[in-house]
């Protein structure tokens, strides 16, 4: 193969990679049952990293029915939880152990 068709075959295998799109990192934290924020701005269309950071001493679920999560996250802990793009909206989540006081949303523009 000559060192043109090498360089044309590079680059017709590098259009042929979808472009990755950015992700929004967030995070939240979980402290006396409650969150904060309590309110999380993400950006519509838009992978989502959303990290938990339990800092009570007992453990939690963060919970969306609306996303379709359920993740214990130990006390002391954190846990990275990855979203679909997202539609503008607002999306409730809960820490469900202490579901009276631990709620939050994630609204999307």
């Amino acid at each position: 193969m000559t060192s043109t068709k090498i360089l044309l075959a590079g680059a017709l295998a590098l259009l042929a990679v979808p472009a990755v799109a950015a992700e929004a990192a967030l995070s939240v934290s979980i402290k006396d049952h409650k969150f904060t924020p309590a309110e999380i701005k993400a950006p519509a269309n838009t992978p989502i990293v959303l990290t938990v950071q339990n800092e009570d001493g007992t453990p939690e679920e963060f919970e969306s029915k609306q996303l379709k999560i359920e993740k214990v996250i130990g006390g002391g802990a954190s846990a990275t939880i990855r979203l679909r793009p997202l539609s503008p909206g607002r999306y409730a989540f809960v820490g469900e152990y202490h579901e009276d006081s631990a709620k939050g949303v994630i609204v999307v523009e």
